[in-house]
């Protein structure tokens, strides 16, 4: 089994959700990896930020999106197409806008989601937060294993930097990374800035 990548990324990823769930101080810590993320040259110099909403244990950005919203920045938000597996991005102009949708996520409501003012594509993008499960030393991300933002990142600029919210318990050695897997630029967590080798 050790020499298994499918096994051993299956193994990885019920840690990594093991110590995500145990993880106290969640929201606290949370609040401090956003804020590393709100002070990264990159995020003052980005017109255009893609946030993820937080689901289940996740890092938490639901606290701090508010203040994202008064930036003066375009502040975007994926939402799942569950018909297709894929995600598309929503601009995000008032907590109101978000309803509880597919697997409890906050999504845009309905009626909101198509308008034209409010569809942005992925190579609108300056900056990308980017959701795991899992990461490594190298910025090797390990998601839910549905393939939902490898395919949204294989779209963004290769100039807009990818950077993932992280607790320290979920970052691991080495993770088993396919062909199509996208590497990080960075990973925040409450005590680290991993460099990671990006998309090369």
């Amino acid at each position: 089994m050790a020499d298994d990548p499918q096994a051993r990324k299956a193994a990885i990823r019920e840690q990594a959700r093991k110590n995500r769930v145990a993880q106290k101080d969640k929201d606290e810590l949370s609040r401090t990896i956003c804020g590393r993320f709100m002070a990264l040259p990159a995020y003052q110099a980005a017109k255009t930020v893609m946030w993820y909403v937080d689901a289940g244990s996740e890092v938490r950005t639901r606290h701090t999106l508010p203040e994202a919203l008064t930036h003066g920045k375009r502040v975007v938000v994926p939402w799942c197409v569950v018909e297709t597996n894929t995600l598309e991005l929503f601009l995000l102009e008032d907590m109101s806008e978000l309803v509880e949708g597919a697997y409890k996520i906050l999504e845009p409501k309905d009626e909101l989601r198509r308008l034209p003012a409010k569809v942005v594509q992925p190579e609108e993008l300056d900056l990308v937060m980017v959701p795991g499960t899992a990461f490594d030393a190298r910025g090797g991300r390990m998601g839910q294993g549905k393939g939902y933002y490898d395919r949204l990142l294989a779209n963004a600029r290769p100039d807009a930097p990818l950077v993932a919210l992280s607790f320290d318990c979920q970052i691991f050695d080495e993770i088993p990374v396919a062909p199509h897997d996208v590497f990080m630029d960075q990973v925040l967590t409450e005590t680290r800035a991993i460099a990671g080798r990006g998309r090369s």
